[in-house]
Formats: structure tokens, sequence, C-alpha cells
């Protein structure tokens, strides 16, 4: 394993931590409904952080974006549509499901479509089947495929032990019938990201740093997600009569529950950033960046998940199942990210 793709695993795998880690901060929101914070989350890791960003990274990419084709453009706003679709059921599963089994289901499948669908679209993966990254590719989904298997074990039998201490919302139910929506539709962020890449070349030709390239494409990304997003939760907010809680809770914490949906969004676009710069590393067949993101994201919001005290009250038993899951799901990403080569 050389030297760029251990540095482009170790940028991914810190994008992994700040994806696991987003919804952290929603446990300091006080008096909000889902839609409040939700929506406020969703302006800053959608809008506001991605032009930032881009702003510091890629200054002239308006300029670029200006040039680019409108089908392009409307291509990945569409694409953009349908992952914020996903991400407010995302949302949902997590409220049913619990932050890590949530996450274990949903991103488990996010990581096997989002990482084959692209490149079977544009040819990519024939050119992998014709060495020896292929055959390892498949071996390193499979393996992740099992370890997601695994952790969704551990994860139902820990709802299934610690009933009496979870928040009367949980509904495994419910709760995996939109995680595995969530799981079809999430490929759509993947592909979105690969339909960017004719962006990405006209930034590299002016002059843009390889690492950032990506930033201008999820910004276009994300607008289409807020504004599915936007219309979503204003609906909900005004039929449940909580729109008027973005004035006030009642309870003096209306700037807090600002600042710690903002650091969700913050965190959760931080793992944009950090993902394309890692992606940069993985030459040619860079779509395999996406499987290692999934899996280790798995990894940390299940380690969130005991911080949170998800499985204290579980036998030892599942929590070994739970260990045994997470270390199949980090021998996955390796693999998957030695096939790139």
């Amino acid at each position: 394993m050389n030297v760029d793709l251990l540095s482009g695993i170790a940028l991914i795998a810190v994008g992994a931590f700040a994806s696991g880690s987003f919804s952290m901060p929603f446990e300091k929101v006080k008096g909000w409904k889902w839609e409040n914070h939700w929506l406020v989350y969703s302006l800053f890791a959608y809008v506001v952080v991605p032009l930032l960003s881009c702003l510091v990274f890629c200054p002239d990419f308006l300029s670029v974006l200006s040039v680019c084709p409108p089908g392009l453009l409307g291509r990945v706003f569409l694409l953009g549509v349908l992952y914020g679709i996903c991400n407010l059921t995302f949302g949902l599963s997590l409220k049913y499901l619990g932050v890590s089994l949530g996450f274990i289901i949903s991103l488990g499948l996010m990581m096997v479509l989002g990482t084959v669908i692209p490149p079977v679209l544009d040819g990519r993966i024939a050119g992998m089947f014709g060495g020896a990254g292929g055959v390892m590719l498949v071996w390193g989904l499979s393996i992740g495929i099992i370890g997601v298997l695994v952790s969704a074990y551990a994860g139902y039998k820990k709802d299934t032990q610690s009933g009496n201490g979870q928040e009367p919302t949980l509904n495994f139910r419910k709760g995996i019938l939109l995680a595995l929506f969530v799981g079809l539709t999430g490929a759509s962020q993947a592909l979105g990201i690969e339909q960017g890449n004719g962006i990405s070349r006209i930034l590299l030709e002016r002059g843009v740093d390889e690492l950032f390239v990506m930033l201008p494409t999820v910004t276009v990304l994300f607008a289409g997600s807020f504004l599915i997003t936007l219309i979503w939760c204003v609906w909900v907010g005004y039929k449940n009569g909580s729109l008027k809680l973005f004035a006030g809770t009642g309870a003096g914490k209306l700037i807090p529950n600002y600042l710690f949906c903002a650091l969700s969004g913050f965190l959760w676009f931080l793992n944009m950033i950090t993902y394309g710069m890692g992606k940069s590393f993985m030459g040619e067949y860079s779509f395999t960046a996406w499987g290692i993101l999934m899996s280790l994201t798995i990894v940390f919001a299940t380690i969130w998940g005991l911080y949170r005290g998800e499985w204290k009250q579980v036998a030892p038993r599942v929590r070994v199942w739970m260990y045994i899951g997470l270390s199949i799901l980090v021998t996955s990403s390796f693999i998957i990210g030695m096939s790139s080569n």
C-alpha cells in the first residue's frame, strides 16, 4: 500500500469521523421539534458551509459553473434533490432506530450501491476488472456486507434487550423500512459527485488545487438537497405549529439551538471537504473512496452510540458481536482502498 493511498484513506477517515459525529450536537438542542433542528442544520450543511468553503478554496467557482453545460448542472442538482429526500428519511431513521443501528443499515446499503453504481454507468468498473483490482473490490464490498450484517444483528439485539431504557420514539419496524429506503436512494450522492467530474476538470485547468476541486460539485448537489428539505420542513412545521419555535422556545435556548445545529452542519460538510481531499489520492478508480467513507462512518457512528450509552444495558456477548462487526468493517475499508491501486 503506497503513501498516497494511505494518505487518502487517512483523510477519508477524518471525514468519516465528522460524518459519524454530526448528529451529536442535536443532543443539546432543547425545545425544538425535529423539523426545526433539521432545517437549521441543513441550511448550514447544504448552503452556508459549502459556499464559504468554495469562496476560500475555489474563489473562481461561480465563473467555472457559468461555463459548465446546463445539462450537467441540472443532473447534479436533481441528484441532490433525490439525496435530500434520502437524507430527510435518514433523519427519521435515526429517530426510530437510534444512532448506531440507523447508521449501520442505511450506510451499509449506501456503501455498496454508491460504490458500484457510478463506475457501472461511466464504464470505469470494466477497466478495473481488467486486473486484480476488480476482484479485490468485490472482496472488499462482500466483507463489508458481512460487517454490516453482523453489526445490524448486534444493533437489533441491543434494541430488544435495552427497550426499557430507550426513548419512546424508537420503533424498529418503522425505522428499518426508512433505513432501507435511505440505503436505496443514498447512492444518488455518490453518483452526483462522480457526475461532477467534468466540473472538477475545469477547475484543475484553472489552477485550483486538486484537493478541493470537488467542492463546487457538492455545492450544486446540495443546493438541490436544501430545496427539498426547505419545502418539507416548512410544511411539517406549519402542520405541527412549530414554525414559531424558530423565533423562541420559551426556555431561553434559542441561540444555543442555532449554534448546535450550525455545528452539526459544519461537521457534516467537513466530511465532504476531507472526503474530496482523500478521493484525490485514489487515482483513476477514485470511486472506491465512497466504500471507505461509508464503512468507517458506520464504525464511528457505532462508537458514538457506545458513548451515548445505547449499548449499556445489553449482554456482553452482544457487545462482542458489535466489536466483531466493527473490526470487519475496518478491514473492508482497507481492502476497498487497496483495490483502487
